[in-house]
């Protein structure tokens, strides 16, 4: 069976929803990610904190912005996620 015939493989982009935290760099934005996890012995419910960098490319997003990002190739030496959309804006 060869790759034509066969069905293109999809490739699952990990997606992530966080607050940005800082836009002082051109073109980057830092987005702050939550998630809980259950302890893997106390079974209690934690909250881990990541920061993302990622890639804004028009600087649209301001601090405080709940954004989506999108798992990408490695844009420089930390950027690896772009923004795929802007889901509330900050008051």
């Amino acid at each position: 069976m060869s790759d034509e015939t066969s069905q293109p493989r999809e490739n699952p982009r990990k997606v992530r929803e966080g607050i940005v935290v800082s836009n002082k760099m051109n073109a980057t934005l830092v987005v702050a990610v939550n998630e809980r996890v259950s302890h893997p012995r106390y079974g209690k419910t934690v909250q881990r904190t990541k920061k993302l960098y990622v890639h804004d490319e028009k600087n649209e997003a301001r601090i405080g912005d709940r954004v989506r990002v999108v798992e990408t190739r490695p844009l420089s030496k930390l950027k690896r996620w772009r923004l795929s959309d802007i889901l509330e804006r900050a008051r």
